[in-house]
């Protein structure tokens, strides 16, 4: 009784051991049963199921990198290169697991990434020349790469998407290699030399706008010293203007008032100049003269006075000049 309970015991162990199995995170496990894939599929933790009947397997659902390596490709000038390493990085979405395991099995990134990397990578290359794809277009080749896959993925595995695609340099023939190093050498000597050119053009040029800048600078000087000085001729026409305004106004001032003293003098002498006044300065002229002339040739007579301005005489003058005459020569 013990013997049956022992082995029932033991059965029952190797029952359990074989029919509870994890599944870790970021995993979906997918059940096959006689080689047919079940419906069923588990998450993350503890499961359980008939053992050795049912087999499973585990199917990432996370982000993965999946390395391609040593992948040949022939160029359109028939020389063999080889990719050391293409590394696809995809993700499956976790309520696709059984339809893609279903069509591809679990090893699904063997028939859609590893087989389509090498399919599309040869056509790359046999439609473009070594320097394209070991030089010119080689920036590309990922990008490409991945656009192909993805469109092809979009078809056949709805829920698997490739994140990114990277491309390592190719392996080339070691001759074609130091060719390829020597040409490289020559373009960076080239690039020095267009890198010392654009130096040197870069100098003349910040040199020549320093010039111009300084001669803009002295311009501007200039201008503001003619304009400094047409500001001041400026101000002397100004203030000349003013004191030539202020002479005329004086001159004119002053030419007022000697016209109007001559004119009051003038009107002063009119009023003094009356025949009775006359006369008076006539008689007080005839009284200062010290000689007096008179004849028959004479049509008439003329007093000399001590400043020897002749004066004309009137008829009694005359008279009074001959008597005085006659007294003179009575006594000679």
């Amino acid at each position: 009784m013990g013997a049956v309970i022992l082995i029932a015991a033991a059965a029952l162990g190797v029952f359990v051991n074989f029919s509870v199995h994890k599944i870790e995170e970021g995993h979906v496990a997918v059940y096959y049963r006689g080689g047919a894939l079940l419906q069923e599929t588990c998450g993350p933790g503890y499961h359980m199921m008939f053992p050795f009947l049912t087999t499973f397997r585990s199917v990432q659902v996370t982000l993965q990198t999946d390395e391609v390596k040593n992948v040949p490709c022939g160029t359109s000038g028939g020389v063999m290169i080889y990719f050391d390493r293409i590394e696809v990085v995809n993700i499956l979405r976790s309520d696709s697991v059984h339809e893609t395991v279903k069509n591809y099995t679990a090893d699904y990134d063997k028939t859609l990434i590893f087989n389509k990397v090498h399919h599309e990578l040869n056509q790359f290359c046999s439609v473009h020349n070594l320097q394209d794809v070991y030089i010119t277009l080689f920036d590309q080749i990922d990008e490409n790469l991945k656009t192909a896959l993805q469109k092809d993925l979009t078809v056949m595995a709805p829920g698997l998407y490739v994140q990114a695609v990277r491309v390592t340099k190719p392996k080339i023939p070691e001759a074609i290699r130091k060719n390829f190093e020597l040409m490289e050498g020559e373009k960076t000597k080239l690039l020095i030399a267009e890198q010392r050119q654009k130096v040197v053009e870069k100098e003349a040029e910040t040199e020549r706008k320093r010039a111009l800048i300084e001669a803009e600078k002295m311009s501007q000087v200039a201008r503001i010293q003619f304009d400094q000085k047409i500001m001041e001729k400026e101000s002397l026409k100004k203030m000349s203007e003013i004191e030539d305004s202020a002479h005329v106004a004086s001159m004119k001032a002053k030419a007022d008032a000697d016209f109007y003293t001559a004119d009051r003098l003038a009107t002063s002498n009119n009023l003094l100049l009356t025949p009775q006044y006359l006369q008076l300065m006539r008689y007080q002229s005839i009284s200062s003269n010290s000689k007096l002339y008179f004849g028959k040739d004479l049509p008439s007579m003329f007093i000399e006075t001590k400043s020897m301005d002749p004066l004309p005489m009137t008829a009694t003058d005359s008279g009074n000049k001959k008597l005085e005459d006659v007294r003179s020569f009575s006594k000679i």
